[in-house]
């Protein structure tokens, strides 16, 4: 790797000494870039970002649209109209409409695009860098060569760069080096010409993983000049899968279109049986293929669940992938981390136990400002011993009361602030000499400091953790007293704390010879922390959230199971539990790794809560809920999380507080980290699903429909076996389905979604219950169509008949879709009439029903006549008849489900 495009040949970065990289970028690590010279290697540079596809031609898309089964049977239909039967006018309206369907195509795809676009736009990485002397937290693509970034486990890399400092750094490199093991970095050079990739131990890649430690580096390359950015075309783009729901629409469509298909020939049989002739016939089939094909409905989902992403990202719910739509709605089982999900991760320091004294701290979040008391009449107690460790053993920074870091660490330093050190002060004065990081698999975390003759290590950790390295404790005055002395009090102490609901964190420290962790490497380090004196406990309470209490009891009501999973202490998750309503008892990580799998599936139901929980134990709860049949949603937000995430149905990552690791395993991510967000998107995700299903089955009515009546046109020779002209059936289709189907993908979400039972995501979209109803409600579309016309034909001649078809077909489909909205409620409920969109919309359909028969151009287009009293008479009557009939075959539905003593949510479980 160079140092930058203008130097390719006169420095290597992972050869070259970190002083000597910093130098040729012009830049103190200590300080970073000034701003003006990030605003000028800005414009020399350009963004930190890979270049974009290249944008389809306008043309090329247009001509794309073409592809589709639909256009190349119109497109046929229209040049033997134009060539063969001289008919221009219908040719010339059918290519017109393959245009129209071409442009809606475009529309959709647009849309979807958009959606995509703010999505990502919701994704950025943001980056820590170091400049003017501060640190900033910045969008990655703002980064410039030179800039100085940090990172820690669970963070991606947010540009290439040369490592100026490590603490047990190791980052994976698979996606560059094919090295699926993370590789342990470090700052010395490594000299060479050409040396691999895997062995530039001193290097960071863009877009590699974090897995352990910390580092800092000075970014040597962006954008493009990666090395991500060099094999940029040979990385995939993003994969579009089809959703399950579109995978079973493309089998009902080819279902349909078979069907259709034996009709046509059925039809050209009978007809070419009674000597009709072949034009005639061809007229038929263009207008059955019209009425038939529905090549369109699985693209038009796809475009409802790409608006629907977009839908649920205003609500704070970055859905990632379609599927991942349909999967919210059938959700069972949420096992949701504690703090910043269920809380307001505003961690503050409520309760400081150190050498005998119990002292209260005031003050609320990152506020510096407030007083630590203490009870009169137990003595003065000298604060810095105590608040040193939570300085110092410390990486979070407050700045203008916001809190850059780790929020616990940020109630610390705030601690520390209120007993009166200087943090920033503090730091500068004993800076680190080495650290063990923070990591869950030991949950602690060590610094070491020269203080006049010594090392001294400060540690803050999990209080069982610390307890059991510590062999004293500090007493008020200094003196240290033995363990054995002060266990019964200190453990007492520690669950007193855990017992108001408050998290409990241990500070510690040990002094060491000088020299004595030279050179050190992690494991020997990790060793030191060990015969530590303990020097304080810390309660630290993060309230909970008011809505999360509620939106847990929403899911109560949704038949939705909630269980906490935490690292903190069991009582102190137990109580916090208790205040939100989580129902269940509260385990130990270590209880849960003790029982037998057979245990455990006995006794799931029973366990609201599992503490003190680690990464395996997050995957084994996942296993378990999903072998009994839950849909299961899990939250993350550390790099430990992201297999748990990756192995749930839904994996739902923190968007403030989450490490881009889990990000990226995650199906979901919440920019509000709260727990509500969830339940919204669960319920955003059953009300898309439930409109999608009110369009599905609508349409599956009016196909089925179409088809019967060209089936018994030909049968009983109505019409000439052409009960509709293909323009009739075209104004149909896209004057009225079109507004029909408008209505219902975008209608109001139905009442009670929420008081449902989650849907398995295995119903199939038609049961056989389900088709038989829609197949008998198309058959009455059918028969109603096809008698008015026959009245018609009997009565006043063909133009006439056919305009009457028209007009009770589009009548008919107004009532299926007024019925199909819900299969199992009445059309003439409260439901339906305050719902004034769908109202209105019903009446354009009707309004243009009356229009095309009646407008004098609309008129010579399709072929009708304006009707009379007795001619709009039997069109009503057919479309009433159909209406009472609907309504019969709902009441007796609906007296079989009481029977059944349950409440079929809309029908779906006892109809479908």
């Amino acid at each position: 790797m160079t140092v930058a495009p203008e130097t390719r040949t006169t420095l290597q970065a992972y050869a070259a000494d970190p002083a000597q990289v910093c130098a040729a970028f012009d830049v103190d690590p200590a300080v970073g870039l000034t701003s003006a010279q990030v605003l000028e290697r800005r414009e020399r540079y350009g963004r930190n970002a890979l270049a974009e596809e290249r944008k389809e031609p306008a043309w090329q898309a247009f001509l794309r649209q073409y592809k589709d089964l639909m256009q190349l049977v119109l497109v046929g239909a229209a040049v033997v109209s134009i060539i063969a039967l001289g008919d221009i006018t219908t040719g010339v309206v059918v290519l017109a409409l393959t245009v129209f369907n071409a442009l809606m195509g475009l529309h959709q795809e647009g849309k979807a695009a958009q959606s995509v676009a703010a999505l990502r736009q919701m994704l950025i990485m943001n980056a820590k860098v170091r400049r003017d002397g501060q640190q900033q937290i910045v969008p990655a693509e703002e980064l410039v060569p030179g800039d100085v970034v940090g990172f820690e486990a669970g963070d991606k890399v947010p540009a290439d760069g040369r490592l100026l400092v490590t603490a047990a750094l190791e980052i994976e490199e698979s996606g560059l080096t094919g090295e699926s093991a993370p590789v342990a970095k470090g700052t010395a050079a490594v000299p060479g010409d050409d040396v691999p990739l895997g062995d530039r131990l001193d290097m960071a890649y863009m877009n590699s993983q974090v897995t352990r430690g910390r580092g800092e580096m000075v970014v040597t390359a962006t954008g493009m000049t990666t090395e991500v950015g060099r094999i940029s075309g040979m990385l995939s783009g993003v994969e579009q899968d089809k959703t399950p729901l579109t995978k079973q629409l493309d089998r009902i469509t080819v279902i349909i279109t078979v069907m259709a298909a034996i009709a046509l020939v059925a039809i050209v049989l009978l007809g070419l049986a009674r000597g009709q002739d072949f034009d005639s016939l061809f007229v038929v089939g263009i207008s059955l293929a019209i009425a038939a094909i529905p090549t369109g409905l699985p693209a038009v989902v796809t475009m409802l669940l790409s608006l629907g992403t977009r839908q649920l990202a205003e609500k704070g719910a970055i859905v990632k992938r379609l599927k991942s739509v349909e999967t919210l709605g059938s959700t069972s089982a949420i096992c949701s981390d504690k703090t910043g999900t269920l809380t307001l991760n505003q961690m503050t320091a409520r309760t400081l136990v150190a050498a005998g004294h119990r002292l209260s701290v005031e003050g609320e979040g990152y506020s510096t400002t407030g007083r630590i008391l203490t009870v009169a009449g137990t003595g003065a107690l000298p604060l810095e011993p105590f608040a040193l460790p939570m300085a110092l053993a410390s990486d979070a920074v407050i700045r203008d009361g916001a809190c850059v870091g780790d929020p616990t660490e940020g109630a610390l330093v705030v601690l520390a602030a209120k007993a009166g050190l200087d943090v920033e002060g503090t730091r500068r004065t004993y800076a680190r000499v080495a650290e063990v990081p923070f990591d869950a698999e030991y949950k602690l975390m060590a610094t070491f400091h020269e203080i006049g003759d010594v090392v001294r290590c400060y540690v803050k950790g999990a209080p069982d953790v610390l307890l059991a390295r510590s062999t004293s404790v500090r007493g008020a005055q200094g003196a240290a007293r033995t363990w054995d002395e002060v266990r019964a009090a200190v453990l007492a102490e520690n669950d007193a704390i855990a017992a108001e609901g408050m998290r409990v964190l241990a500070v510690a420290q040990r002094d060491l010879p000088a020299g004595s962790v030279t050179a050190a490497s992690p494991d020997e380090l990790l060793a030191l922390v060990d015969g530590l004196e303990l020097l304080a406990l810390v309660g630290i309470v993060d309230p909970p959230r008011k809505e999360a209490r509620d939106a847990i009891a929403e899911c109560h009501d949704a038949g939705i199971r909630v269980r906490m999973i935490t690292g903190d202490h069991a009582t102190t998750a137990a109580a916090i539990a208790h205040q939100l309503g989580i129902e269940g008892r509260a385990l130990t990580g270590a209880q849960f790794a003790a029982m037998s799998d057979a245990e455990l599936d006995a006794q799931v139901d029973e366990i609201g809560v599992v503490a003190r929980v680690a990464p395996e134990d997050k995957v084994r709860l996942v296993d378990v809920l999903k072998r009994r049949g839950e849909i299961v949603a899990m939250t993350g937000d550390g790099v430990n999380d992201a297999p748990a995430l990756t192995r749930a149905d839904i994996g739902v990552a923190m968007g403030i507080t989450g490490t881009e690791v889990t990000k990226d395993a995650a199906e979901m991510i919440l920019t509000d980290d709260n727990f509500a967000t969830i339940v919204a998107a669960v319920e955003g995700g059953r009300g898309l699903y439930d409109n999608l299903m009110k369009y599905i089955r609508f349409q599956m009515v009016v196909l089925t429909g179409f088809i019967l009546t060209f089936v018994g046109a030909g049968i009983f020779t109505i019409a000439d076996g052409t009960p509709l002209t293909p323009l009739q059936i075209l104004w149909i289709n896209f004057a009225i389905d079109v507004v029909l189907a408008i209505g219902l993908g975008f209608d109001a979400p139905t009442e009670g979604l929420m008081r449902r039972r989650p849907r398995s995501p295995e119903t199939p979209v038609i049961g056989r219950a389900l088709g038989a109803r829609l197949a008998t409600a198309g058959l009455l579309i059918a028969i109603g169509t096809l008698v008015v016309v026959a009245y018609g034909e009997d009565r006043y001649g063909l133009t006439i008949a056919t305009t009457m078809g028209l007009t009770t077909m589009s009548l008919l489909h107004v009532v299926a879709a007024m019925q199909w909205r819900d299969p199992l409620a009445s059309v003439f409920s409260h439901d339906t009439l305050t719902n004034g969109r769908f109202v209105v919309l019903m009446l354009v359909v009707i309004a243009l029903t009356f229009l095309v028969t009646t407008i004098d151009g609309l008129q010579r287009i399709f072929g009708t006549v304006e009707l009379d009293g007795p001619q709009w008479r039997a069109c009503l009557l057919a479309t009433l008849a159909f209406l009472v009939l609907a309504e019969l075959g709902k009441l007796v539905l609906r007296s079989v489900v009481r029977r059944r003593g349950g409440a079929a949510p809309s029908g779906e479980t006892a109809l479908a």
